[in-house]
């Protein structure tokens, strides 16, 4: 009895200690370029400085305090900013084509490239994504987050949609196989109201963040005139943004409903049915632009793989057409820009190479926005899109430390974002 209450009493004084001991010094870096990056106002400060304690910025500015112990990183003539943020892309798609490769390629080779492709993001300054969908690999984004947030692997801040959601015989349905082969859908079909919901519940129980929903295709373009059919009805999609609401949070959270919507009338029933997103927006009416600038519901315009498609199209002709299209999305564009539809940055890579797609905001930049406005569009609106708004974005006290370093001014030359030589995440130094 007196060992044990000797062994007892040791163990009390043990836990006392532990309980007393100091916690562990979070690591503190002092980031030094020779700008930083003022992303709402829209101006270089000179010289810019950043301190960083744990995962979080505890100050900004031309100076900052310099505490003991904390490691000083000179990154020289470069400027300091927020990570860049892609709100759509694909991790589980690479450059060739899309429907052989989802056909002939397992689910865990997939994710094995999908993981390679977060970490080529990441490396190329893009701390925050949204991958809308994984092309048939059902939930299998879902451990590919998962296996980043818990450090196993390099990636970027994820978003996972699982699926995206798709009627039979829809845009992403495996229409030109042969049927006899029975090749499976790059989505989950949902053929009505009923089913909508139910496909969401399931994505959500499997770990989905948000829902991505095709709602309309395939597109035409002839004689100037655009035309696309629609999927969903207003209603159905209504339905899916109460569900998406309900298992996860509205449109502001992150983990509501984005479209695949090039045209109307299915941009139209998208805006009306609140969704958070109007990816593609090729074509949108003047009353749907009205809507989506007085709900606040962003459209991601997706240059970049357009211009991809037409470079690599297999004919002249196909070339042809598809740069046409582009230049009605480009026109368009200025018409979205003008009544004030707010604006995210997404480049759909994955069929083109990961960590090339700053070339998304040089494409906006080229068709019309000024570089001040594509870098609000993409961390500020993009952070809000994500559900991170306050969190990331901006580099301000408290803000996660998700930071970038790029060689000369991104608001002289937004080709600059290209030219990425530091990148910090959550307070850790991942490049340099």
């Amino acid at each position: 009895m007196k060992t044990l209450v000797g062994a007892l009493a040791l163990v009390s004084v043990a836990v006392t200690s532990l309980a007393q001991a100091p916690a562990a010094a979070k690591p503190a870096f002092v980031l030094h370029a020779a700008r930083m990056l003022d992303v709402s106002a829209g101006k270089i400060i000179t010289p810019g400085e950043v301190l960083v304690e744990g995962e979080r910025i505890t100050a900004a500015g031309p100076n900052v305090a310099h505490p003991a112990g904390a490691k000083v990183i000179d990154l020289g003539d470069t400027t300091l900013m927020p990570g860049l943020i892609d709100a759509h892309v694909h991790l589980f798609l690479h450059p060739g084509a899309e429907d052989l490769q989802t056909v002939e390629e397992s689910v865990p080779q997939r994710t094995l490239i999908a993981a390679d492709a977060a970490r080529l993001d990441l490396l190329a300054g893009f701390t925050a994504e949204r991958d809308m969908g994984t092309e048939g690999a059902g939930c299998a984004d879902v451990a590919v987050r998962n296996a980043i947030n818990s450090g196993l692997i390099l990636g970027p801040r994820m978003r996972m949609s699982c699926n995206a959601v798709d009627i039979l015989g829809g845009h992403e349905d495996a229409n030109d196989f042969n049927p006899a082969q029975h090749v499976l859908s790059n989505a989950d079909y949902a053929n009505s109201l009923q089913q909508l919901v139910e496909v969401i519940r399931q994505q959500r129980k499997d770990g989905a963040d948000f829902t991505k929903i095709y709602e309309t295709g395939p597109d035409s373009l002839h004689n100037g005139v655009f035309q696309t059919p629609y999927q969903y009805t207003e209603a159905e999609l209504a339905a899916a943004v109460a569900e998406a609401a309900r298992t996860g949070g509205d449109r502001t959270s992150g983990r509501g409903v984005a479209v695949h919507a090039t045209g109307e009338p299915g941009t139209g029933y998208a805006v009306a049915a609140g969704v958070a997103s109007v990816d593609h927006a090729y074509q949108l009416s003047d009353a749907t632009m009205k809507a989506m600038h007085d709900k606040e519901i962003y459209a991601v315009p997706t240059f970049a793989i357009a211009e991809y498609f037409a470079d690599q199209a297999a004919t002249p002709e196909r070339a042809a057409y598809l740069r046409g299209e582009q230049a009605y999305h480009a026109a368009e564009f200025k018409k979205q820009m003008a009544i004030g539809v707010p604006f995210a940055v997404g480049s759909d890579v994955g069929p083109f190479p990961h960590g090339t797609q700053a070339r998304e905001m040089e494409l906006m930049v080229e068709y019309g926005m000024k570089p001040a406005d594509v870098l609000r569009a993409d961390l500020l609106h993009g952070a809000k899109l994500l559900g991170w708004g306050g969190q990331i974005g901006e580099l301000k006290p408290s803000y996660y430390a998700d930071i970038i370093a790029v060689q000369g001014n991104p608001l002289d030359d937004i080709s600059t974002l290209r030219k990425v030589t530091f990148v910090m995440k959550n307070g850790a130094v991942v490049k340099q």
